[in-house]
């Protein structure tokens, strides 16, 4: 079982007219890659009528019914995050609501709030009412203010992290660019948070250093949008890990924190 955590699908309100192909082409590259699970999310309308990064409840209504669309096209491949916007609260939490009720498995929040505001709270109780993880996007090392987002770092997701100790967070793409040294010193003592191998980055003494903070037991193997750089890193991981530590990160880590039963 190859189980990649984070996966970003797409439809036809995104304003990509090929949308159906970019999907297919994920699936595609997958099965050749091995993965059995793509746990995914689509966030709004990936800024086509409402930002990225602060998507509307009418965009993200219709993101997470696209994607609970997905999952019953391919129950065997998609699993779903509900994603939300915390800034629209009644709005999110209606979401998550629905999205347990029609199979979806986790939460994705994206830089709508910074990760340690109050505001996210009531989110992350509902999450824990329902055993869901949260996959939270993360800059490794925020060092000033970015435009057109609440970009959140390590630190910040930890102290959320220990406010809610019975939510298994999902801190995103260490590889996704910027210091993710930082990244690892603030989430070493911090046993709810995980980290997801995804990103583009691909450094050298990236994976071992990971391992060295936080052990195979807190790691989890995705893609995000670069699937080649996932599948470098799953390569890499078979020469840095024996069977049994690379079987956690691939998929026994996901089927721990995740909902009983989401994976066959």
């Amino acid at each position: 079982m190859l189980i990649d955590v984070h996966a970003h699908f797409d439809h036809d309100r995104t304003g990509h007219a090929d949308w159906p192909a970019r999907n297919q082409a994920r699936l595609v590259a997958g099965r050749k890659m091995g993965v059995t699970h793509h746990v995914a999310s689509i966030l709004g309308s990936w800024g086509h009528t409402s930002p990225t990064y602060f998507p509307s409840p009418t965009d993200l209504g219709y993101a997470n019914a696209k994607m609970r669309e997905l999952q019953a096209a391919h129950p065997a491949e998609v699993r779903g995050y509900v994603a939300v916007n915390p800034n629209h609260a009644a709005h999110a939490l209606a979401e998550i609501e629905l999205g347990q009720r029609r199979g979806m498995i986790g939460v994705k929040l994206a830089a709508s709030r910074r990760a340690d505001d109050p505001l996210l709270d009531p989110v992350c109780e509902a999450a824990a009412r329902h055993g869901f993880p949260v996959l939270h996007h993360v800059w490794q090392h925020r060092r000033r203010e970015w435009p057109s987002q609440e970009a959140s770092d390590g630190v910040e997701l930890c102290r959320l992290a220990r406010r809610h100790p019975t939510v298994s967070f999902i801190l995103a793409h260490i590889g996704g660019g910027g210091d993710w040294l930082h990244t690892l010193r603030a989430a070493r003592q911090v046993p709810n948070v995980l980290l997801d191998l995804s990103g583009s980055g691909t450094d050298g003494g990236m994976l071992e250093a990971a391992l060295r903070a936080v052990g195979p037991g807190r790691l989890l193997w995705a893609c995000d949008v670069t699937l080649c750089t996932g599948y470098a890193k799953l390569r890499a991981l078979g020469r840095l890990l024996g069977p049994d530590d690379l079987a956690l990160v691939t998929s026994g880590n996901a089927r721990r924190i995740f909902p009983a039963g989401a994976f066959a």
